[in-house]
């Protein structure tokens, strides 16, 4: 196979791109956990370190991106706590040796508390800003999260590919089959509801945790789409342990935005395309030679057998009511 495009992102190119803005790096280079976009802390001379993130080739196009920017940039005017790229000479999107990327400030933080109550109501209360802010216009360049794009598209992809065993196929393709007629009907149940710009991947590891507060951060997985799409995958448990934790939530969120209840109908069906999304998201990746690495149980006999199962489980979940809030 040929080599991949980031394998001539060598430390030299990473460097000399930071130092084509005007920024004068130090020599520091740490690697940060980052699959779909190479992500580097880097030392500056005579200030804080900055983050590095170069984009995946062929991804997003450049107007896809300078979307999420302003999109960032926009919540950062508002003085909501998000990670927002920095403008340098002018632009927020810059280009070395073919090669796009941005540069941010370094923010620490830690995991929030999330079994804490006023810990679900601050981070509602962020939510819901970022969500009224988020309803006052739309993306044109960034796709919509809905039954086409996050569920019949990756299983058309996976069962044209060739990744299921031979002998797991007819099983995979019942339960898939299955689990997008039940999504389609949490849809359908939930009626027409509005989509609005998202931050798309709203899950523990991107909201980091200070004494001042959250802060949101990689808003790479932006688009349009329901606003409980940024709601639900904060919840963990079992059924009553989500529904208390949701309630914190949208107590905070009621705060500043208004929540369409309708949508509760879809958290299952959302989890349900992630889930396949996310298998798919492993096999379109499985060229770049970090995720072999990474993720080695990927695409064994398994894998499969127990993504089967899980789906098997959703497609119950997606038959009982909508969590009780």
């Amino acid at each position: 196979m040929p080599p991949h495009p980031y394998a001539a992102l060598t430390p030299d190119c990473i460097l000399d791109a930071l130092e084509s803005t005007g920024l004068v790096a130090d020599g520091r280079l740490l690697a940060l956990n980052s699959y779909e976009n190479r992500v580097y802390q880097v030392g500056l001379e005579d200030a804080a370190p900055v983050v590095v993130k170069f984009y995946r080739p062929g991804r997003w196009s450049d107007a896809a991106i300078l979307e999420e920017h302003a999109y960032t940039q926009e919540l950062d005017a508002q003085e909501i706590p998000v990670v927002a790229p920095q403008v340098l000479n002018g632009a927020t999107l810059h280009h070395h040796a073919g090669f796009r990327f941005a540069v941010y400030p370094k923010q620490g933080g830690r995991t929030p508390e999330f079994d804490q109550p006023d810990t679900l109501r601050r981070i509602g209360r962020f939510l819901g800003r970022i969500h009224a802010v988020g309803a006052q216009s739309d993306f044109v360049h960034r796709p919509t999260l809905n039954l086409q794009t996050f569920g019949l598209e990756p299983r058309d992809f996976l069962s044209q590919g060739g990744w299921l065993p031979p002998d797991l196929q007819p099983a995979w393709t019942s339960v898939i089959d299955h689990a997008l007629q039940n999504a389609a009907h949490c849809f359908d149940r939930a009626g027409a509801i509005r989509h609005i710009r998202l931050h798309g991947d709203c899950h523990a590891g991107n909201v980091l945790w200070t004494d001042a507060g959250p802060h949101f951060v990689d808003f790479d997985d932006s688009r349009m789409g329901p606003a409980v799409q940024d709601l639900w995958m904060l919840l963990a448990g079992e059924r009553e342990a989500q529904e208390a934790q949701l309630r914190e939530v949208l107590a905070g969120y009621a705060t500043f935005a208004d929540f369409d209840r309708r949508e509760l109908h879809l958290i299952e069906a959302l989890r349900t395309l992630r889930l396949i999304h996310y298998a798919a998201w492993l096999a379109l990746r499985w060229d770049d030679p970090a995720f072999p690495a990474a993720f080695p149980w990927f695409n064994t006999q398994q894998y499969w057998q127990a993504r089967i199962l899980e789906l098997r489980e959703q497609i119950a979940l997606m038959e009982e009511a909508p969590l009780a809030v």
